[in-house]
Order: structure tokens, then sequence, then C-alpha cells
């Protein structure tokens, strides 16, 4: 094995690119469980965002129009999602994994055209001066627009939950949403809202991958991307800040397997690829054990089912 072929530099920024779409979507499926809602259809959201940002972009030429498509896409799936758990009181879980599944099937077919070409270049972004700064400008201020987005998008969830009167509700309606709607909030209506919103989140993520990641269309490349962002909240105690660290510690051990089996280190290649979700797995067990501290993150309502007339 020849570890001087694994560039430190390079590894660095591979890992801001790999953990971006996981982040994006860990952040939005945060907001949805903070309002008391369990959407385990991420899964469906991200790779329904990546076949429609994928052709929106190829048919007009525009990555940022992609984007856009993407997170229209998913936030329509999610809002599907809301109506059916919110208005008519379907059961989350099961919905959540009949949306996971009309997710890849409805993307498997909708993406036979679009299989082996190649959509328009994300271009980067070069911050002037912070660029030039030797080590960090290469790690930290030459990446495309969305890995800052991302990680701005994580500051002003965390600001939106803990400064602001809407963040305050949100938060009472994910832990008691009988006593927000006897103080006359509207129970639903913020539900669907920030289902709405993880829709996007999740969209945008699913749509990183098909046109930045892995610049092109593949059925199912999401790979269970949006299960461990499910895993990344827990993980994170439903706390904005620790889903960055949760998606970038994903992230690194993502590319650090694939520089390793580039490095022709002696295992076989099927556990090193494992090895990210074994990782995640193992770091939920540890936590759960803990099942305390876990428990005072999660939203007291989350998964319950609302009623206006209970």
């Amino acid at each position: 094995m020849d570890l001087s072929a694994i560039n430190p530099l390079v590894l660095i920024t591979s890992l801001m690119v790999a953990s971006t779409p996981i982040l994006l979507a860990a952040l939005g499926e945060l907001v949805v469980e903070k309002a008391g809602v369990l959407n385990l259809g991420v899964e469906g959201m991200m790779i329904t965002g990546a076949i429609c940002g994928f052709a929106v972009a190829v048919e007009t030429g525009s990555p940022a129009l992609g984007m856009l498509g993407a997170m229209l896409g998913a936030a329509l799936l999610a809002l599907v999602f809301g109506v059916l758990t919110q208005v008519l009181l379907s059961n989350q879980v099961a919905t959540g994994l009949a949306l996971t599944l009309f997710g890849l099937g409805l993307s498997a077919l909708l993406g036979q055209g679009y299989v082996g070409l190649k959509p328009p270049h994300m271009p980067q972004i070069h911050i002037p001066v912070l660029s030039d700064i030797p080590v960090l400008g290469q790690v930290l201020f030459r990446h495309d627009a969305l890995v800052y987005i991302s990680i701005a998008l994580v500051a002003a969830v965390w600001a939106l939950l803990r400064f602001t009167r809407a963040g305050l509700v949100l938060r009472a309606v994910g832990e008691n949403h009988d006593a927000a709607h006897a103080l006359g909030y509207k129970v639903v209506r913020i539900r669907l809202m920030a289902i709405t919103f993880g829709g996007a989140c999740a969209g945008l993520g699913g749509a990183y991958l098909s046109l930045v990641r892995v610049p092109q269309w593949t059925e199912g490349m999401t790979a269970g991307a949006g299960w461990i962002a499910l895993a990344i909240v827990v993980f994170a105690s439903w706390r904005p800040w620790r889903i960055l660290l949760g998606a970038y510690l994903f992230g690194g051990v993502t590319v650090l397997q694939l520089n390793l089996q580039a490095a022709g280190l002696a295992v076989p290649v099927e556990y090193l690829s494992m090895s990210p979700y074994l990782i995640t797995i193992l770091v939920l067990v540890i936590m759960s054990a803990d099942r305390t501290r876990t428990a005072l993150g999660a939203p007291a309502s989350l998964g319950r089912v609302f009623h206006a007339s209970s």
C-alpha cells in the first residue's frame, strides 16, 4: 500500500464536496423533525431531486435552474407526504417508506432518457484574496457556490430556531402540538411548511449528487444517502451545528475509503465500501447507550398524529 499517493489537501477538499448532499438533506429533515414530523422518505426525495435537477439542467443548460427544478420536484413530493400524514392522518412511518419506494421508481422512469448524458458544468468560486492563501485557500475557498450555501444554511437554521419567534413556534409545535393548537397556532400549516422545506433541501442535496458530486445520471445513485441523513439527525441530537459535524464525519470516512482503495490497501473493496455505513451504525449504537441524553434532544411530539379535535 502506497500512502504517499493520498494528498491530504485533496482529501479535505473532497470531504467538503462529498458531505454537502448529506448535509443539505439532514438539515431539511432536522427542521421537519423539530416540527414533530418523522419523514422517512428522505431517500425518495433525494433521488427525485437528483433526476429533476439533472433533467432541467440538461434541457436548459443552466445548473442554477437545475437546482431550482430539483427543489421544486422534491418539495412537491414532500407535500404529498404532508397532505397524507397531516390532513388525511396516515401513519408517518409507513407513508415515509412508501415515499422512498415511489421516489426510487419515479426517478428510474424519468431518468431513462438521460443515461449517459453530461450535465452543464457547475463553476467553482474563487474568493478574492482568501483563495490565494497557501493551503487554506485551496482547501476552503475554491468550491462551488452550494458548498458555501449549505454551511450558510446551517447558520440560518440555527439562528431561526434559537433567536426568532418563528423558530420558537416551530419548536413549540414539535414539543406539544396540543398546547400549540390551544394557543392558536396553525399546527397543520406549520408542519406542512416545515415538510416542504425539508423536501426542498433533500432535493437540492440530490441535485448536487447528479450535477456536481457525480456529474451524470445513474439509477439509484443516492445509494442510501437519505438514510444516512436520517441517522445524522439523531447523531446530532437535533442540533444544526452537530448536523454539520456529522455530515462532514461521514463524508470524510467516505472519501478516505476511496483513497485507501486507490492506494492499494490489502482489504477487499466491499469491506472498504461498507465502512462509512458501519461507522455510522457504530456511532448511533454508542449514542443509544445513553438513552437519557439522546431523548433530551428529541421533540416530544415527534411522530405523533395531531388532530384539531383531540
